[in-house]
């Protein structure tokens, strides 16, 4: 049940007088720390199945052959998700590096002709130039589709987390993020293109099961599979997992991602599929860069975008180790530094968001593409001017004085790799390592770090670290789609090839691998800024192809995480906090069992009746944004007299009395279905033990315990609207509970005309198929598009065949430890806390269970102790 949400950072007088409570329910910002609170405007999925009528209609005629045609036409999805997903990858992959050739080149042979002729500032400027182009390209993009911006990855993980972001898994936004990454890449951002693989992953998980577009309404197939929040969910799953995949060669990290950072929940056949259309991927993407690159379709020899290469020392050098259990503290002080830096830049980078949200999102849309090109502008001088001035001239070296092997990355010769060396503004026999890291693609210049023969000055790894650190945590965050992965992986690179200099500098440890550090280097720095774990590590094996370096990579991030979560969340964790996204985290904390679900439940109902005149049924669909209602009925104490004078509150009556379940009946209903068998013991024994029917006029021992339980509440028509003279005790009267139906569903049944009415039977009302039901999903109408000239109001809906009959439910005295994870495990989107008699008593949402408002009712009940 979502309400009106609350503004993300506005402060206002009036906000002064409101206590943190208040904050929480309203979603606003705390002014003691500038706190953003989830807002209440974002809509939750729902993965528990509704076991209706149409849809028990499905399994009835079900049998094992449709069964396995399902099952098969969703492993072909799978398939087709995984090759989709690896031909977007090429698709980036391709033009990024046509582009980023052709602006290099440019600039490169113009920088050559220049240092003789003094012209360095044409240079500059067709420098300028490409870059500025493709950076406003990309911006535009974004203004198209906002959503497109950034990485992705917090929305996605938002989204398996159970929340409905607007417009993240759309066809348009899936368009505007491939080809908004690929101008941001070839702009010379630094920003990596791996993150929004991941979103892209997502988002033709999303779309290409459904067979439709809100972007081409006019293409639609006549699709009837997945069309539930559950089965698009999974897909978006194998998806993003797909994108990682395609991203590092990591089908199995890509796997271990979907479920470490996104999913809520898990089974073991999900398992299965997700890691099949990893597999997919990734070899959709190696086969064919594999044939454009070197021409040997089949070979499968680049498994992702980014590849570290081949780690292994030289042969004639029998004292070189890739590590030994001596470097092992070394690297756990890496990981406590990158923990260190890792939660300085998210610091940063909050800050920086923070601003972008008061000074530059309200503003016109032009400022976000000047804040781009400004980023753009920056990045390029200081790129330019760093290499002409900071950089070191060092000599050329055909040997590694470390014992170091030249690269071997994928078959490729030596002479090949060298030739990414940049000798700008050196004489012959020289290179400029400044320039080589910062005039080559980042995977490039992250090859050079691992594997390059050469070395790399500390001074000049100082400031390459600085410079990188701080430009690329200004450009996270901007109006360009942008990933994370790539520019972290640099930046540690950067910083563990210092590490390993100074330790052969100054301590003379000159047995050490210095692409090993490079590599740790990385490591230590990407999971102190995402506080990954498991996926990270196998992400990071499979791209380098070695196992050896599981164990230290494995201590590392673990090290960079617990330092890092000492002072902050991880960066994908801040962009979903900043974004006020309601997101569940994996467990509650202990002093959270002080609560119980009344203590958080929301009592405060809208509900609708089993049989409910239309009039009622629009007035509550247009005056609440509820998007479930209990489906309820009163306890009266005078049922009978009722019950003679109106068909509607009889229909309702009737309904709750065929829906209460006793022992008696149970076993009167067991024994007549024994007397059917032939057997006579079996009739002679139900003869014995069942008890004789009461008459029909009778009342049930139920009805009578309700009766002396409660006194008669107002004799109230189930369509009047509550009113503002109703006492506590009237407008919070004892209601049973039934089921729970959703806001679309009584919207469907309003547009297709279900009703009956009232000198008609409710069997008389037309029936919907389950194919009925969800033929407009996702995208239901809205109760506001109805035209309410078409309707009869004083027509009844008999909403008791397609409402949920049967949905989780707690009791109030649940732990609220226990009501989490039942919530969370099982996907919910609604759960109804009922009482031991069956009266609901107040339901809760995903919001009343995120952090603030659990710290927010934790505090209340201390003040009531």
């Amino acid at each position: 049940m979502a309400g009106c949400g609350g503004l993300w950072c506005c402060c206002c007088g009036e906000r002064e007088s409101r206590t943190p409570e208040e904050l929480t329910i309203l979603g606003e910002t705390q002014e003691e720390d500038d706190e953003i609170l989830p807002r209440k405007d974002y809509e939750s999925l729902d993965y528990d199945r509704c076991i209706n009528d149409p849809y028990l209609e499905v399994l009835e005629s079900m049998d094992n052959k449709k069964g396995r045609r399902y099952e098969a036409v969703k492993w072909v999805m799978v398939f087709a998700i995984g090759v989709c997903t690896g031909l977007v990858g090429l698709f980036v992959d391709f033009f990024v590096r046509l582009f980023s050739q052709l602006k290099f080149h440019v600039v490169q042979t113009s920088v050559e002709e220049c240092s003789e002729k003094g012209c360095l500032a044409v240079s500059l400027l067709e420098l300028l130039g490409f870059n500025l182009t493709f950076i406003f390209l990309a911006s535009l993009l974004v203004l198209i589709e906002p959503v497109a911006a950034g990485s992705g990855i917090p929305e996605i993980k938002c989204y398996l987390n159970g929340v409905k972001v607007p417009g993240i898994v759309r066809l348009r936004t899936l368009v505007c993020k491939a080809l908004g990454v690929l101008f941001s890449v070839a702009g010379g951002l630094f920003v990596g293109k791996e993150g929004p693989m991941i979103h892209s992953g997502a988002i033709v998980g999303a779309g290409l099961p459904q067979f439709q577009s809100i972007s081409f309404r006019k293409i639609q197939f006549n699709f009837p599979y997945f069309r539930s929040d559950r089965d698009k969910r999974d897909f978006v799953s194998a998806g993003a997992a797909a994108g990682v995949a395609a991203a590092f060669g990591a089908p199995i990290g890509g796997t271990l991602f979907s479920l470490e950072e996104g999913s809520s929940f898990w089974n073991q056949g999900l398992t299965w599929k997700v890691l099949f259309c990893s597999m997919a991927a990734t070899f959709t993407l190696n086969f064919f860069r594999s044939g454009i690159q070197f021409g040997s379709w089949g070979s499968f020899q680049l498994p992702g975008l980014l590849n570290f290469g081949e780690f292994k020392c030289s042969d004639s050098d029998k004292k070189c180790h890739l590590w030994t259990a001596m470097d092992l503290g070394f690297f756990i002080m890496m990981g406590i530094v990158g923990g260190l830096l890792g939660a300085t830049f998210n610091c940063l980078n909050k800050r920086l968001a923070k601003y972008r949200m008061r000074n530059v999102h309200p503003k016109p849309k032009l400022v976000r593409v000047l804040e781009s090109l400004l980023v753009c502008l920056t990045t390029t001088v200081v790129v330019f001017v760093a290499s002409m001035i900071l950089g070191e001239c060092r000599q050329m070296s055909s040997t590694n004085p470390s014992g170091n092997s030249t690269l071997s990355f994928q078959g490729s010769s030596s002479e090949d790799v060298n030739s990414s060396i940049k000798t700008f503004f050196c004489p012959n026999e020289t290179y400029n390592d400044m320039a080589t890291l910062f005039f080559n693609p980042q995977e490039s210049a992250i090859l050079q770090l691992f594997h390059q023969d050469g070395t790399f000055s500390p001074v000049t790894l100082s400031l390459f670290f600085l410079l990188y650190f701080l430009l690329s945590c200004w450009t996270y965050g901007s109006s360009v789609p942008s990933g994370l992965f790539v520019p972290s992986l640099l930046c540690g690179a950067a910083f563990g090839r210092l590490v390993a200099n100074l330790l052969k500098s100054y301590i003379g440890l000159d047995h050490i691998y210095s692409g090993t550090f490079a590599l740790i280097g990385a490591a230590a720095f990407l999971g102190g800024v995402v506080r990954m774990t498991i996926s990270l590590t196998v992400i990071l094996i499979e791209s380098t192809n070695e196992i050896t370096y599981g164990l230290p990579i494995m201590i590392t991030l673990m090290v960079a995480k617990w330092t890092g979560d000492f002072f902050n969340k991880g960066i994908y964790d801040i962009h979903v906090t900043l974004r006020g996204v309601p997101l569940l985290e994996w467990e509650t904390e202990v002093e959270m069992d002080k609560l119980r679900a009344s203590d958080i439940m929301e009592p405060n109902l809208t509900y609708v009746y089993p049989h409910t005149r239309i009039q009622s049924l629009v007035s509550i669909l247009r005056t609440t944004v509820h998007h479930a209602f209990p489906v309820v009925t009163e306890n009266r104490g005078n049922e009978k007299e009722f019950m003679k004078g109106n068909q509607l509150i009889s229909n309702n009556i009737r309904f709750k009395k065929s829906s209460i379940l006793t022992r008696a009946g149970e076993q009167r209903r067991r024994s007549q279905s024994m007397k059917s068998y032939p057997s006579s013991e079996l009739r002679n024994m139900c003869d014995e033990h069942v008890a004789p029917e009461e008459p029909p006029e009778k009342e049930d021992l139920l009805q009578q315990m309700l009766e002396r339980r409660y006194t008669p509440y107002p004799n109230l028509y189930p369509d009047q609207s509550p009113s503002e003279e109703w006492t506590m005790e009237e407008r919070f009267r004892p209601l049973t509970f039934h089921g729970l139906i959703l806001r679309s569903q009584l919207v469907t049944l309003l547009i297709r005309g279900v009703c009956y009415s009232e000198s008609q039977s409710s069997t008389s009302q037309p029936r919907l198929s389950y194919a009925e039901m969800a033929e407009d999903y996702p995208r239901y109408p809205d109760i506001h598009d109805l035209d309410l000239t078409l309707l009869t109001p004083r027509m009844i809906v008999d909403v008791t065949p397609y409402m949920n009959p049967s949905p989780f439910t707690v009791s109030p005295n649940t732990h609220a430890s226990q009501v989490f994870n039942l919530f969370r495990t099982m996907g919910l989107r609604h759960l109804p806390v009922v009482n031991a008699v069956g009266e609901i008593v107040g339901i809760i949402t995903r919001h009343n269970l995120t952090h603030e408002f659990l710290q927010a009712r934790l505090r209340q009940h201390y003040q009531t102790i």
